[in-house]
């Protein structure tokens, strides 16, 4: 059987959200496949240490950002620390295949800004971007990118 690892943090509901929707989908399409979601926020609150990674994953992360406008001055990443530092944990940026980020379009420069930074900073690529829940179209690029990743049978 075989095994997608998501791991994420959802801090208003709408990665979470992105998630759910995405597991059905793949499941629905990939017969016996096992979804491990990975929510770095219950890790957190429950005061769980972080752990290596036995399985490669995506990681999806919201952008939550202050000061500067992330282009010539410079920003702030609140709220998913987190993220980085579970990735950043021993041999686990390694097994990353790449980020899906998420924000808001009215941000502009600031869009999807905390996803490239992760990006640059562990050596992985963005795999794709949605805004707030994303749409059913969303929803069908990343399931086929992480398909492709794990080379699923359709």
């Amino acid at each position: 059987m075989a095994k997608v690892s998501l791991v994420y943090i959802s801090l208003s509901g709408n990665t979470a959200s992105f998630i759910k929707r995405l597991t059905v989908f793949l499941q629905e399409r990939h017969e016996g496949l096992e979804v491990e979601q990975i929510n770095i926020k219950d890790l957190v609150k429950e005061g769980q240490d972080f752990f290596a990674m036995d399985n490669p994953f995506v990681a999806f992360l919201p952008t939550y950002l202050e000061g500067g406008n992330g282009v010539d001055n410079g920003d702030v990443e609140i709220l998913t620390t987190p993220v980085g530092d579970f990735i950043a944990y021993g041999d686990n940026a390694s097994k990353c295949f790449g980020v899906v980020g998420s924000g808001n379009r009215n941000f502009n420069n600031q869009y999807c800004l905390t996803a490239k930074q992760y990006s640059q900073r562990f050596g992985f690529p963005v795999l794709a971007d949605f805004e707030m829940r994303g749409m059913l179209g969303d929803i069908k690029k990343v399931a086929g990118i992480i398909a492709d990743l794990y080379e699923l049978d359709s």
